[in-house]
């Protein structure tokens, strides 16, 4: 019979999942984990029945059906299954809600969830994402009306009482820069705000809600004058007629996200908060909205090595299995070294946005800092790991059926997404010019306080000096500073990395475990400094 290789088996995320015990067994007291562990455990069989409906189904689209059989504008979505299940997903293991109950733990415990269910959702975490960051802003506008109305179905428990909420700010003039947004606010009649105008990409049309950028009318032009809006999207089971969906957009990846273009024909809107300084009330959801960006990023990365290890123990050459020939072995744990520092960061953040939202205000700084960053670098780290993920199979990588080619589509969102590399790198030159750094330097020395290997903390303290340095050195020249916050933001992001692989590595030797020792002097083996000296005339010359 002919030889039929054998395709990779996902071992269960959650039993199988050694980082996040050795998280969770590190940081959450004893007492939350009953909850907690059932949740994941039940997320971790709902990942691995997913991957195989991957394997087994032919990959499907949303499909927009503009109007129904009569001419009747319905403008009806109809969604993928993991789509249809994600209401009952969320709300049953609390995915979204966990992350807004009391104690400084509620973040961690959700985004230990959002880690479990990410690929397995098809990217119905994007529209959570949204869904929590709206919670949040609406939380800090103090507005008790829309906290009232709109809190009670974003956190509930309840599929039926659930609702997720989109976030309309990209027009077709600009993404990043909302100053020239076109769409209006004006007041009808009967003084209600309706929203006129097109947005360009909304990433959760299929939400209940929304939040949405528009200048009242009459306002100044720039970002200072535009307001942010809350609206809703539904009038019973109907889409409402002032909401026209003109197309779904066709993706690179995240083919199963229901991504559109759409218009606002007068739409009933809701002031967040103030007329003005609507981008401003955007900004508390920022925090939340990019640490999820970078836990689904590592989220990714877990997948595709997972599936790449078990491959490698199933397929045969030049004699013996993958993962006993030399290079190749080398290869895989130099993608699991990465991934441990990454996720390490991400987790650090995910904690620290919870003990700051419950009143460590003392952590502010080093949480400005650390959001862009984590950010900025596990979104290229993903784009890289899976990227070599599927290089590791060889052909079958490159198979559209196998499930695999959906990883590094998929992965290419994460730098895009609430932020580009570029963008955040000059954010984190905004919180550096704060306490950022200074907030850094202590935490660091606090993360590395417990270890015991010597040559990665003077490699981390050395890293870190270097990038004090390179700031006093071109902290005057605003252009060199700018054409260099790539290479500042990764050496940065390396060194909280490093720093955080050395608590977990000290930790667990305590405890009689030397692997998380090993994968610490792998990252810090592949270099921290990150630093470019821009030269400014080649730049010119490199793009004439």
């Amino acid at each position: 019979m002919a030889f039929l290789q054998e395709g990779p088996q996902l071992a269960h995320p959650w039993h199988d999942e050694r980082l996040l015990h050795a998280l969770l067994d590190r940081t959450l007291p004893a007492s939350r984990r009953a909850v907690l562990d059932a949740d994941l455990a039940a997320l971790g069989d709902y990942a691995q029945m997913a991957w195989q409906r991957v394997t087994e189904t032919t990959r499907r689209k949303p499909v927009l059906t503009r109007w129904d059989a009569w001419g009747r504008r319905v403008d009806r979505i109809e969604l993928t299954a993991a789509w249809q299940e994600g209401p009952h997903l969320t709300t049953r293991h609390a995915v979204l809600a966990a992350g807004h109950a009391p104690g400084e733990y509620a973040r961690l415990e959700e985004f230990a969830r959002v880690y479990l269910y990410h690929v397995a959702s098809e990217f119905y975490t994007c529209p959570l994402a949204m869904t929590d960051g709206a919670a949040t802003a609406i939380k800090a506008s103090g507005n008790a009306a829309l906290i009232e109305r709109a809190l009670p179905h974003f956190l509930s428990r309840d599929p039926a009482q659930f609702w997720l909420s989109g976030q309309w700010m990209t027009e077709n003039i600009g993404g990043s820069d909302v100053s020239h947004t076109e769409t209006v606010a004006r007041r009808d009649g009967d003084g209600q705000w309706r929203l006129h105008g097109r947005k360009w990409f909304s990433s959760a049309v299929v939400g209940e809600a929304a939040l949405a950028l528009a200048r009242p009318e009459g306002a100044s032009e720039g970002n200072a004058a535009l307001a942010l809006f809350y609206v809703e999207t539904m009038d019973g089971d109907r889409r409402k007629p002032e909401l026209i969906i003109d197309r779904l957009k066709d993706k690179l990846g995240t083919q199963e996200l229901p991504t559109a273009e759409i218009h606002l024909d007068g739409l009933p809107a809701w002031p967040v908060g103030e007329l003005a300084h609507g981008v401003r009330q955007v900004a508390p959801m920022l925090n939340v909205t990019r640490t999820w960006n970078a836990v689904c990023a590592v989220a990714s990365m877990a997948r595709a090595i997972s599936l790449a290890r078990d491959y490698a123990t199933r397929r045969q050459a030049f004699g013996r299995p993958l993962i006993e020939q030399p290079l190749h072995a080398q290869t895989l744990a130099d993608m699991q070294a990465e991934f441990e520092g990454a996720f390490a960061l991400a987790f650090e953040v995910a904690h620290l946005l919870g003990r700051v939202e419950n009143g460590a205000a003392h952590e502010a700084a080093l949480l400005r800092l650390l959001t862009p960053l984590v950010k900025l670098w596990t979104g290229k780290l993903a784009v890289k790991l899976c990227s070599e993920a599927l290089e590791s199979f060889g052909g079958a990588g490159y198979i559209e059926d196998t499930g695999l080619p959906q990883l590094l589509r998929d992965a290419q969102v994460y730098p895009i997404w609430e932020g580009t590399t570029n963008v955040l790198s000059l954010d984190s030159l905004r919180a550096l010019a704060g306490e950022g750094f200074a907030a850094l330097r202590m935490a660091v020395d606090d993360w590395l306080a417990d270890g015991d290997d010597a040559a990665a903390a003077a490699a981390i303290t050395g890293a870190l000096d270097a990038a004090a340095a390179y700031l006093d050195r071109h902290g005057a020249d605003r252009a060199s500073l700018e054409a260099g916050a790539r290479g500042l933001a990764f050496t940065l992001a390396r060194c909280a990395a490093a720093a955080l692989l050395a608590r977990q590595a000290a930790w667990s030797a305590r405890r009689g475990e030397r692997r998380p020792g090993a994968a610490l002097r792998r990252f810090v083996g592949h270099g921290l400094d990150r630093l470019m000296v821009p030269d400014a005339e080649d730049t010119g010359l490199l793009l004439e």
